[in-house]
């Protein structure tokens, strides 16, 4: 489940519809790094969290939006920049995630999995309380 939440989170960073406006790698990390997250996915998960300079990750999640929410950090290195994608290498998982990002509105980003708009999550910025 911790892996779930970790793609999603990621997805944080990621694309979404035509019209979307695409911002840079740079204009991304600028927007994202250190700032708190309300996340919602496709699926009603929920989250609340943090991408930190390093890569790292920590925040809350509750799946589907219902049940209890579940602490989770991700180490150093989890999110790496490849070319204009943010990409996501979790223990366990058998392939590398990768996403594309997007501005969806002046405080918040969509992303979706590379290839999968369908798998995607809304990201707002600024101060949000915790999912119940």
């Amino acid at each position: 489940m911790l892996m779930l939440w970790a793609v999603l989170l990621i997805g944080f960073v990621i694309a979404a519809p035509a019209a979307a406006e695409e911002i840079s790698l740079e204009q991304t990390h600028r927007f994202i790094v250190a700032k708190l997250y309300e996340v919602s996915c496709f699926d009603g998960t929920r989250a609340v969290g943090r991408i930190y300079g390093d890569g790292s990750v920590t925040g809350t999640v509750q799946f589907r939006g219902t049940g209890p929410e579940h602490v989770a950090s991700l180490p150093s290195g989890t999110l790496k920049v490849k070319g204009e994608a943010v990409c996501a290498t979790l223990k366990g998982m058998p392939f590398e995630a990768c996403f594309k990002l997007s501005r969806s509105g002046d405080q918040s980003l969509r992303g979706s999995l590379l290839g999968l708009d369908i798998s995607y999550c809304d990201f707002t910025h600024g101060w949000i309380a915790t999912p119940t």
